[in-house]
């Protein structure tokens, strides 16, 4: 093995990780950007289902931005399920899942200093995880009050099992693949269609690093340790 592509195998790796950070944090900012709106304009400038449109459509983004060259990477169950299936080698995986964390967590901080105004008018500056005036769920998921660890648990491996079948499904040449460069049509419709049917439980998370990266940075803006304590110890189906 020569040392010339030695050197371009490393600069292709980086470059893809490089994109997973910059796909990741587009799409994040996009859906998230579309939630802050939502909650601090007390329903003027959208309501739920434009939180899946906008997701969906932010999602679909992402795979523009990033498909050709990362794989459009920016979910760490779609990364291990290509391990699995040897789409994707298993020393790619955690630096993916880092990119993924660190361009969500950055798409979190974005959003909060384009929105801080907004956040704290809406909340008079408590920033609080439950209650009529809670603003962490702009960043991260969090489950309806009445849902036990049991239903949320089957919430978040059903959302994530339908994510990966039909993703694996829409790229599967033999089936009935989308259309030639369809596919970040067909991944953000997929997206909407799993909030619009599995999303009130617990706002279908599916996504690992697109819930802990901006629960992290949550914990280290103000709203404290509450984001991983709050209802029933439930950070655990961040992870699921």
């Amino acid at each position: 093995m020569s040392v010339i592509f030695v050197v371009k195998l490393k600069v292709k790796c980086v470059i893809s990780v490089l994109v997973a950070k910059g796909t990741s944090k587009t799409f994040i900012v996009f859906g998230l950007g579309t939630v802050a709106q939502v909650v601090t304009g007390n329903g003027v400038f959208g309501e739920y289902f434009s939180i899946n449109v906008g997701f969906g459509l932010s999602v679909a983004m992402g795979v523009h931005v990033g498909g050709k060259v990362s794989g459009a990477h920016m979910n760490a169950a779609v990364s291990f399920t290509m391990c699995v299936f040897g789409r994707l080698r298993w020393k790619m995986f955690p630096l993916y899942v880092f990119a993924q964390f660190l361009g969500s967590f950055l798409a979190a901080g974005t959003i909060f200093l384009l929105y801080y105004d907004a956040i704290h008018h809406y909340c008079g500056g408590n920033f609080t995880v439950s209650g009529p005036k809670a603003t962490a769920g702009i960043f991260a998921t969090y489950p309806a009050p009445f849902i036990s660890i049991y239903t949320g648990f089957f919430d978040q491996v059903l959302g994530t099992a339908m994510l990966l079948l039909c993703l694996m499904a829409l790229a599967d040449q033999r089936n009935q693949p989308v259309v030639p460069r369809g596919e970040p049509v067909g991944v953000g419709l997929l997206v909407l269609l799993i909030g619009v049917s599995l999303g009130s439980n617990s706002g279908y998370a599916i996504n690992p690093t697109r819930d802990l990266g901006p629960r992290v940075f949550t914990l280290m803006a103000g709203w404290g340790m509450d984001v991983f304590r709050n209802s029933h110890n439930y950070q655990i189906r961040s992870v699921t």
